[in-house]
């Protein structure tokens, strides 16, 4: 990969920012607080990075100790199309404490699709540690880590950021390194699930609206018509202090989180571009025995 210097960073991610750039729009600090989010530095997120943030940032991070959830608070999703009790309290379970989970996955890539994400992964992902989507079931073979990271403020211990980070234990490839938060946009009366990866400069932005389903299932999906409705947004920051933000119309995701055989708790990740599924990825959650055992005996 050609190294430009710090300033811009790799080739490929620089002219990812001026594409961005130059097809989406600028927007000022403040005015646009809904697509805020950490950014990485131009080498990308290494081991140290977590710590590194919440240092700039004046916040300290939780030990690993305790229960953690990517959503500590469930029911602040409440909205026109999902009654948070009518969701079934394992899938709640799931995001109040998802650190008392394991994790096993399987991708499923449609045929055409499987060079992109080969191409996607030499130019970006191994690279930055970031959207690193696995290959193949022998990527995922041996399963992934499970790790939620909060951010607090140092005197009042308020949580202020949870992140998600989650590492194929064969490769230690990080899959995904995202902050998770509820949020609400310009075009959309119910909250949404605001997920923030961090990139060079930049971020890649998801915003998925919910729904419950009759069975107690719950979705979540990431699809809309313009800026300000959910969905995919690239963001680059420049040192002008402005930035950029373009909307991907053409990329869009449903997630179908629903309770499995006991007390597991099963995900599909559906991927589409330009209404072409792409990927399929299939999740397993289950209770580690520690957290299994404490449950109090159920009545």
């Amino acid at each position: 990969m050609i190294w430009l210097g710090r300033e811009r960073g790799y080739a490929t991610d620089w002219a990812t920012q001026r594409w961005v750039q130059f097809t989406g729009r600028k927007i000022e600090a403040g005015d646009h607080p809904w697509l805020a989010g950490p950014s990485a530095p131009p080498t990308g997120i290494d081991s140290s990075f977590f710590e590194t943030w919440a240092a700039t940032h004046g916040l300290t991070m939780r030990d690993g100790t305790g229960t953690r959830g990517i959503l500590p608070d469930f029911s602040a999703l409440r909205g026109a199309t999902l009654q948070p009790e009518k969701v079934s309290p394992a899938v709640v379970a799931f995001y109040e404490q998802t650190s008392d989970f394991e994790l096993d996955v399987w991708a499923e890539w449609r045929g055409c699709f499987r060079p992109f994400g080969r191409l996607l992964a030499w130019l970006f992902s191994r690279r930055l540690q970031q959207l690193n989507v696995p290959l193949s079931s022998l990527d995922t073979s041996r399963g992934m880590t499970n790790e939620v990271l909060q951010f607090c403020e140092p005197h009042t211990h308020e949580l202020r950021q949870t992140a998600w980070l989650r590492r194929l234990r064969g490769s230690g490839h990080v899959i995904y390194a995202g902050f998770y938060s509820i949020c609400r946009l310009p075009n959309h009366p119910d909250p949404c699930v605001k997920v923030v990866f961090p990139l060079p400069s930049g971020n890649a932005i998801v915003f998925m609206r919910t729904r419950c389903l009759a069975d107690g299932s719950f979705e979540l999906i990431s699809s809309g018509e313009a800026f300000g409705d959910p969905g995919f947004y690239f963001t680059v920051h420049h040192r002008s202090g402005s930035s950029s933000a373009r909307y991907l119309r053409s990329m869009r995701e449903t997630i179908h989180v629903y309770p499995a055989e006991n007390g597991s708790v099963r995900t599909d990740h559906r991927l589409r571009l330009w209404g072409m599924t792409f990927l399929d990825l299939h999740y397993r959650m289950q209770r580690t025995p520690a957290s299994a055992s404490s449950l109090p005996p159920r009545t």
